[in-house]
């Protein structure tokens, strides 16, 4: 299972780029996180790097607290039936300061993207 973890930083619009393999199939993906001051939330929207398609747009980065809860799960239609993978939010700190990604707090967080669970 092909799993990578996200590069996080501390500026509140962070875009990247990756070149991973989603099962087994290469995908050139375009990558942005954004911190929005109102709801107190952080969220990602997906591009197709390749074709500057966008496959996702901010959906709200939600902790997986005991079962996983792949936030790319309603996406699995796309690209042709083959979807996205997963991804998960996974506390890195034993206590982060918020149940989700806050502020001051995504560094508390790990993001991991890989093959479909």
């Amino acid at each position: 299972m092909y799993t990578t973890i996200l590069p996080l930083g501390t500026s509140p619009r962070q875009v990247f780029t990756l070149d991973m393999e989603i099962d087994g199939e290469p995908f050139h993906a375009l990558v942005e996180l954004r911190y929005l001051w109102a709801p107190d939330c952080w969220v990602l929207s997906i591009s197709d790097n390749a074709s500057g398609e966008l496959l996702v747009n901010r959906i709200p980065l939600i902790c997986s607290l005991g079962q996983p809860n792949d936030l790319l799960r309603p996406f699995r239609h796309l690209r042709e039936g083959r979807g996205l993978g997963s991804l998960l939010v996974i506390r890195a700190a034993d206590e982060p300061a918020t149940p989700d990604p806050a502020e001051n707090t995504l560094s508390s967080f790990t993001i991991l993207w890989g093959d479909t669970l």
